[in-house]
């Protein structure tokens, strides 16, 4: 089953050596909450194949750099890492960022697939509370394909759009925008923001629910554009 757990962000720039520590956090949680699918990484090149790659401090170091030199490369847009860990057999792990710049339109973003066997427990809370606490995210998600269309189809969400899924995260001041009749449970993170438990998986017309209430609340507003922050 296909996973995605996501944070979105706005303008927010860093420099190169806190995007690495970041990162560094981001594959060492991953390897705690998912060995499975963290056992071995590579990266994924713009043009051609991926190439074996070593999780740890200088190798991240050397690879931001690398994206940095690039000739399209724009502090507006932010830097790219894309890498790929795999382990037991029908287990993996993409992870893609986008993150240290200070854009305008375009959120900088961390987003981590995971590919897991059907009746496999994934600990995907977890995974977006790791996120939560090393991104430090405007918005974030847990979803799937299933939970991603109904959400088109039935209420309207577009691509770029706030959203929650199966389970979201909310920063403090969107958090402070949920309903208190709202059907999820709620646990605050020491960022002052909240992870929102909301259905479980396959329950995607809960998920619609949910989003659409939080619409109207104003918790999942778009940051004003041009944007000027990186959270709400």
């Amino acid at each position: 089953m296909r996973r995605v757990v996501r944070g979105f962000w706005g303008p927010r720039p860093e420099p190169v050596e806190a995007l690495a520590d970041r990162w560094q956090q981001t594959l060492d949680g991953l390897a705690g909450l998912v060995p499975e699918a963290a056992d071995a990484w590579s990266q994924v090149h713009g043009n051609g194949p991926a190439t074996a790659f070593a999780a740890e401090g200088s190798a991240l170091l050397g690879a931001l750099r690398t994206a940095q030199s690039a000739a399209d490369w724009s502090d507006l847009t932010g830097t790219g890492l894309r890498l790929v860990g795999t382990g037991t057999p029908g287990w993996e792990a993409e992870v893609s960022g986008l993150a240290g710049g200070r854009p305008e339109f375009l959120l900088q973003s961390l987003a981590i697939v995971l590919h897991a066997p059907e009746e496999a427990v994934v600990p995907e809370e977890d995974v977006l509370a790791l996120l939560a606490r090393v991104w430090e995210p405007d918005f974030g998600d847990v979803s799937d394909d299933d939970v991603l269309d109904a959400l088109e189809d039935e209420a309207g969400f577009s691509a770029g759009d706030p959203v929650v899924g199966r389970t979201g995260y909310l920063s403090s001041a969107r958090a402070a925008l949920v309903p208190e009749d709202l059907e999820v449970v709620r646990q605050e993170l020491p960022s002052g923001g909240e992870l929102l438990s909301i259905a479980a998986p396959g329950d995607s017309a809960a998920v619609v629910r949910a989003y659409v209430r939080l619409r109207e609340a104003g918790a999942l507003d778009p940051l004003p554009r041009p944007m000027d922050r990186a959270v709400l």
